[in-house]
């Protein structure tokens, strides 16, 4: 039961829970606006900028409402509730005092300054500042630092709130940010003018009340009133980021995070946020037709007409392959279209895992990304969440942080910014945990909320559905075993069952035959993760809106449209269905996926019954109707592993992580500038640890 206690906030008497804090109590239940720089609500408590002052009435002076609870309060010499004033004029004079304080070293460049037009410092001058300094004196310099790619600093304008300290430290778990020296010399400064190396790091930009750390890419790009926001979803990784699109005409120029509790909390990955760039580089944005092995440009009616003739053949030599950045539905669509052909090589799986095909709780991310926070045991099995999904990853270090927490690890090892117990490296040792008694699986069992998470990059082939089955049988103790994906794409597809037909072949068995001759034609939509030199042989279609892996070896091009100019419906690792809106429109003559399939279908003889969006996801709902919940997790359910159909033992091989650069993921990520950049600070940092550890 909540502790309450009163208290009179402005003259308004209020019980409000002991463990809030004044400035919560104040902003809950006064309705009053508490200012404040250091102060954030997934921070630790600084108390250091106060800004937030107000006025507890018989003190002897004005005190932090962001470092002060309500419980600490004590009544009135009466008995009567402790007074609390938000709009007296002792806290009007003590607040204008802090930004008097604040402002006698900051530069006045706010017309040069990224930050103008969203900077909390300017707000705050206006609304509790004075309009006079009594400062005549020189105001200091400080020499900016170097923060890597990504963070641009000009330190002469921080306050020393030291909110990227706090979130460099506490939340992406990297000690690489600090504050040195004391008093009027104090300077926030990364260790030996290093990079910054954490994925998560682009998110001190947002935190930064000042113009101190602005966005390095972004750098006098535009400025935020010139710029169309739209809401949509990230697709970089399989969590479903909610992500804001700021874009001027038909370019993007900014990604930034959307506050979502239950996904990504107001978080987002460095190649979420920096990736745009590579949305206008090796686009696609005209069809192609390969003759005497060079692409030529063609109009649409020509490359359909080409593609048509080739899909009228012998369906059995004809497979299709989504890749991981495809909305639900232009898979819905050209999943139709294999159907009406008969197609029934097709497959979304393109890492080679066979999952999929059994309950859908033994492909989803069952605990749910917030219900990580209820866990007291997680056992890692074959899987980097650091890389594979950076937002999973914080939400583990949290509940490490704020609990018990004990974490096990069965793989590669790596460092995920927490400590774990590293209990095998093969998918053979997760038998040999389930018989362990001591150590880690001592302590997992005995959990009240024990959790597996198991890698997709660890289910490939039919080793992998082994490796369930085994995880399964383990999870019988009461655990919940979750599949974290990497890819945007796969949940949905599985959900629509955009798998192999009966007698049908999956990706690797399609690659495989293409090698051999037994499969003529390749329908690649937006594929570039595999092995494209096994089907140069084969006539190859490519869908895509890149010229990446799956571009180099096609036949005929077919430009489609990337995430940021489409509307379109993405299910995360959770199962939890959400929809990206359009921010710009597609490149050149490039059109929406599910249109181009519209349009090859009335050329191929089998026009899909659907002519607009509408009509489309009409029939999506209708067929499966799991996409019909929008924004909401499905409920944790056992599943049962015999379906799975598993065949063999377990592996003695090592499981390795599958992804070896984290900012070379995909086909946008490969075109873009920024990510290059990132890769090489990565790449020359870790030859540098190993130069030093020879």
């Amino acid at each position: 039961m909540t502790d309450l206690r009163k208290l009179n906030i402005d003259g308004v008497e209020h019980e409000v829970p002991a463990e809030y804090t004044l400035m919560q109590a104040c902003e809950e239940y006064g309705g009053a606006e508490i200012p404040r720089f250091c102060y954030h609500e997934r921070l630790s408590v600084a108390g250091n900028c106060r800004m937030c002052l107000v006025e507890w009435v018989g003190a002897p002076k004005p005190q932090a409402s962001c470092a002060l609870q309500v419980k600490d309060l004590r009544p009135n010499r009466d008995g009567t509730p402790a007074n609390i004033r938000t709009n007296s004029e002792t806290v009007k004079k003590a607040r204008e005092g802090v930004m008097e304080f604040l402002l006698i070293n900051h530069p006045l460049d706010c017309p040069i300054c990224d930050q103008g037009g969203e900077c909390d410092l300017q707000d705050q001058a206006m609304g509790y500042g004075r309009d006079t300094s009594r400062f005549e004196e020189n105001k200091r310099a400080v020499d900016d630092k170097h923060m890597g790619p990504l963070v641009n600093t000009i330190m002469t304008r921080c306050i020393q709130c030291t909110r990227c300290v706090r979130f460099i430290t506490e939340v992406a778990g990297v000690q690489e940010i600090g504050l040195v020296n004391r008093g009027e010399n104090a300077e926030i400064t990364t260790y030996l003018e290093e990079s910054l190396t954490s994925e998560m790091s682009g998110n001190v930009i947002d935190l930064c009340p000042v113009g101190a750390l602005t966005s390095k890419p972004y750098a006098f790009n535009a400025r935020p009133w010139e710029l169309d926001k739209v809401e949509s979803i990230d697709v970089m990784d399989a969590v479903g980021s909610n992500i804001r699109v700021d874009s001027r005409r038909d370019a993007v120029l900014r990604i930034l995070p959307i506050n979502n509790d239950d996904v990504n909390e107001e978080w987002i990955s460095d190649k979420t946020r920096f990736v745009w760039d590579g949305l206008a580089r090796q686009r696609l944005d005209r069809p192609f037709i390969r003759e005497n092995g060079k692409l030529r440009p063609a109009n649409w009616d020509e490359a359909l007409g080409v593609v048509a003739e080739k899909l009228k053949g012998d369906p059995s030599l004809m497979a299709a392959i989504a890749g991981d950045l495809c909305d639900a539905e232009s898979m819905k669509a050209l999943k139709d279209l294999m159907d009406s052909l008969g197609v029934k090589n097709i497959d979304c799986r393109q890492d080679g895992s066979l999952i999929g095909e059994g309950p859908r709780q033994s492909y989803l991310f069952n605990t749910t990304i917030a219900g990580l926070e209820e866990a007291d045991a997680i056992l890692l099995v074959g899987t980097n969440p650091r890389h594979e999904a950076p937002l999973v990853n914080t939400r583990i270090r949290k509940t490490w942080i704020e609990g018990n927490l004990e974490i096990g690890m069965i793989g590669e090892a790596v460092d995920l910014t927490y400590s774990y117990e590293h209990v095998g490296t093969s998918a053979a040792d997760v038998a040999k945990f389930a018989k362990a008694r001591s150590g880690f699986a001592k302590t997992f069992k005995s959990a009240k909320n024990p959790v597996i998470i198991v890698g997709a990059g660890a289910l490939k082939g039919e080793a992998g559905l082994s490796l369930l089955e085994a995880v399964g049988q383990l999870a019988k103790s009461g655990a919940t075993v979750n599949i974290l994906h990497g890819a945007a794409s796969r949940v949905g597809g599985l959900d629509m069952g955009f798998v192999p037909g009966e007698g049908g072949l999956s990706t690797d068995a399609i690659l495989d035959a293409a090698q051999q001759g037994a499969i003529e034609t390749v329908y690649l939509m937006g594929a570039d993760e595999l092995d494209t030199s096994k089907i140069k042989d084969a006539f190859v279609i490519y869908q895509g809106h890149h010229g990446d892996n799956g571009a180099h070896v096609a036949d005929v091009i077919l430009p489609g449209a990337a995430y940021t100019e489409k509307s379109g419906l993405y299910v995360n690792m959770e199962g939890r269905v959400q929809m990206a809106n359009r921010a710009v429109p597609p490149k050149g003559d490039a059109k929406e996926d599910w249109a181009i399939l519209r349009a090859l279908s009335a050329q191929v003889g089998r026009v899909l019954p659907y002519d607009n969006l509408e009509a489309l996801r009409a029939k999506l709902f209708a067929d499966h109707p799991t996409f019909m919940s929008l924004d909401t997790a499905p409920e944790s359910e056992a599943f049962d592993t015999t379906t799975l159909g598993a065949k063999g033992g377990l592996s003695s091989e090592p499981l390795v992580n599958p992804i070896v650069d984290f900012y070379m993921t995909n086909a946008i990520a490969r075109a873009s500038n920024v990510m290059a950049e990132c890769s090489a600070v990565i790449e020359e940092k870790n030859a540098t640890v190993k130069e030093a550890a020879e």
